[in-house]
């Protein structure tokens, strides 16, 4: 079996498992697992109450790996994220006891409601991997994947994410509210019992370290990361934004295109697989304009129209052609 063949019998198990407990929702699974793939962080940000938390924990059940889970609040400090050094005084040296983040999988609940200080904590461990506690540096578990949920800012007690940590998550999802036919299954199978308490691993963190670096072979040719520069370009040009695609915007549109790729079984990424994951990756790092918000424009809508206007590059080299 190729290492492509394996991808995507993993990845199914991975998804079928995950679709068990979230009903009707195929594109967050999906896109749970491409950001998974790509190396990448997930924000869930919807309403209370449509399965962002549930999402989070069905990825990490689904994968035989570390996993830890750390409620935002208030009251939350930094040293509860990142860890702290502690004195012991039958050794009389300090030992340092490692916070929230040292897992595979880290599960940040309400991010948001936690003050900007403590949500600051995760700068430098979504970016490098490492964490630094009184000068010394501990390097993070491989994979490493920061799944977090946030509730609107329109919400009680919440404080909205600064700009610089927005960018560090690679792609952004909404739940939504289920349809008819998937919110009675939700009842048939939910009101019994917890669906993630029956929810075993299909997979483990070697595995999944293995498709990360089949996903980084996937080609992506010259013109299409042109298209992903024109794109992040035009972001920063159009005068319905205040804020642009960041440079790190533009590598994770490619690294999660060449996540999407795999999934769809291609060792090659085309311009609909940019198309696909440009609201997701781009739109939460961006900031609408006044006059934008007046008339009632996102930077999804944003997004959409700058797709429309620029060119899409009409060819891509292949599998095994002129690379």
């Amino acid at each position: 079996m190729s290492s492509f063949e394996t991808l995507a019998t993993v990845t199914r198990r991975v998804i079928d498992n995950v679709e068990r407990v979230i009903e009707g929702k195929p594109e967050a699974v999906r896109t749970s697992l491409t950001v998974l793939l790509a190396e990448g962080h997930l924000l869930i940000e919807d309403v209370p109450g449509v399965g962002k938390t549930m999402l989070a924990k069905a990825l990490a059940r689904s994968i035989d790996c570390s996993v830890k889970r750390i409620q935002f609040t208030p009251d939350l400090l930094p040293s509860d994220v990142t860890g702290v050094s502690v004195y012991n005084r039958e050794t009389r040296q300090f030992e340092f006891r490692p916070g929230g983040v040292f897992a595979n999988i880290v599960v940040g609940d309400e991010i948001n409601r936690a003050s900007p200080k403590t949500q600051s904590a995760l700068l430098e461990c979504m970016e490098e991997q490492h964490v630094t506690v009184d000068g010394v540096t501990y390097d993070l578990a491989s994979p490493f994947m920061v799944v977090a949920t946030q509730n609107p800012i329109e919400m009680e007690g919440t404080y909205p994410l600064p700009e610089a940590q927005r960018d560090r998550f690679m792609a952004r999802v909404s739940m939504g509210y289920p349809v008819s036919r998937s919110e009675m299954d939700m009842l048939d199978t939910h009101s019994a019992a917890n669906p993630l308490d029956d929810l075993e691993p299909v997979t483990d963190a070697a595995e999944i370290a293995k498709l990360v670096e089949v996903v980084r072979t996937v080609y992506i040719a010259p013109a299409v990361k042109q298209y992903v520069i024109d794109i992040a370009s035009a972001t920063r040009r159009s005068p319905d934004l205040r804020l642009g695609a960041s440079p790190r915007a533009s590598l994770h549109l490619v690294r999660a295109a060449r996540a999407h790729a795999s999934l769809e079984g291609r060792d090659y990424v085309i311009p609909d697989d940019v198309q696909s994951l440009a609201g997701p990756v781009l739109a939460h790092r961006l900031i609408a304009g006044l006059e934008a918000q007046m008339g009632g424009r996102g930077p999804e809508q944003v997004i959409t129209s700058i797709l429309r206007s620029l060119p899409v590059p009409e060819s891509t080299v292949g599998s095994g052609s002129g690379r």
